[in-house]
């Protein structure tokens, strides 16, 4: 591995860094949303990531920052991640940290149902397996009876459907797109369209100091954990990498016990972690075919052997 990929350890790590300031920011925005309207929670966090690529970025990238090849899908991509903000955060506001963030997850089992017909992509039976078993952990944990409340249910798996359209676009976009430039769309989309609306949305009190940091510090979590993520993605392929993405859910239980007294129960426990393998077969065998298809390549690349003219033996004939 560190012969293919030499950064690999720096791209776990990198990664590992991302995950971990994305429960921080759900975390804090979970505490702040006990307080403050959402949709003001909703803006700081862009706007300050808008404003972290603004000073750190635009004066050496100038122009490149916002070129791109295509506008339209980068909006309506950067849209997507907005949704899944706002209803990551207003499932927060009802819902514990680890439900709200497992239900999240299922994203990648839609994606997977998704990836055939927009993306042309070959679903096999192992992912077939892998897909039926992530809903059955999704039913699991808002299984009817539960303690959690519907409403909040129906916010997280809107921010899991607006996810799972959100990873279809990047990776229709990727080809075409530097991942700087769509980093700066979601930054500049979501803070244009918060700003517009935020005068008659946000009703609420004005923040104290601390409060002030901690809703800052929304923005720097989102901004600095994507621009992790994106340099992690950068050296090391997505089939090493997305298994490890699930430390997440872990993190997630373990922050929403310690920060919120909130633990899930039995089933709800069984359903994080069937949702959680069920991610983990997805990647694994997405692994599997990124390497037969490289190994088809290699082979389709290699040049033909030479045919050898054999001469006719001087020996025995038959």
């Amino acid at each position: 591995m560190s012969d293919t990929h030499p950064h690999a350890l720096r791209s776990i790590l990198l990664l590992l860094g991302a995950l971990f300031l994305f429960v921080l920011l759900d975390a804090t925005a979970k505490r702040l949303a006990a307080t403050y309207p959402v949709p003001m929670l909703v803006w700081s966090r862009y706007a300050l990531h808008f404003l972290l690529m603004v000073v750190l970025l635009a004066p050496s990238m100038r122009l490149k920052l916002v070129t791109t090849r295509r506008p339209g899908r980068q909006i309506v991509r950067a849209t997507c991640l907005l949704a899944v903000t706002f209803f990551n955060i207003t499932a927060l506001q009802v819902m514990p940290l680890a439900e709200t963030t497992a239900i999240v997850f299922a994203a990648p089992l839609m994606v997977t149902l998704m990836a055939g017909p927009l993306l042309g992509e070959r679903i096999g039976p192992l992912r077939w397996v892998a897909v039926v078993t992530g809903f059955v952990g999704v039913l699991l944990i808002a299984r009817p009876g539960g303690a959690l409340v519907a409403e909040g249910v129906a916010l997280a798996l809107g921010a899991a459907v607006s996810y799972a359209a959100y990873q279809i676009l990047t990776r229709q976009l990727s080809p075409t797109e530097a991942p700087v430039n769509m980093l700066f769309y979601t930054a500049l989309v979501g803070t244009a369209a918060t700003s517009l609306a935020l005068p008659w949305l946000w009703q609420g009190p004005m923040p104290g100091p601390l409060d002030a940091l901690l809703i800052a510090s929304l923005g720097i979590y989102g901004g600095c954990g994507h621009f992790l993520l994106i340099r992690a993605f950068r050296d090391a392929p997505a089939s090493m990498l997305s298994p490890i993405l699930y430390v997440q859910l872990l993190w997630a239980t373990l922050i929403g016990w310690f920060g919120f007294g909130q633990l899930p129960d039995g089933w709800g426990l069984v359903g994080i972690l069937t949702i959680g393998g069920a991610g983990v077969l997805i990647a694994i065998d997405g692994r599997r075919t990124a390497q037969r298809r490289h190994e088809a390549l290699a082979t389709a690349a290699e040049p033909a052997p030479a045919q050898t003219r054999f001469a006719p033996s001087k020996g025995r004939n038959r």
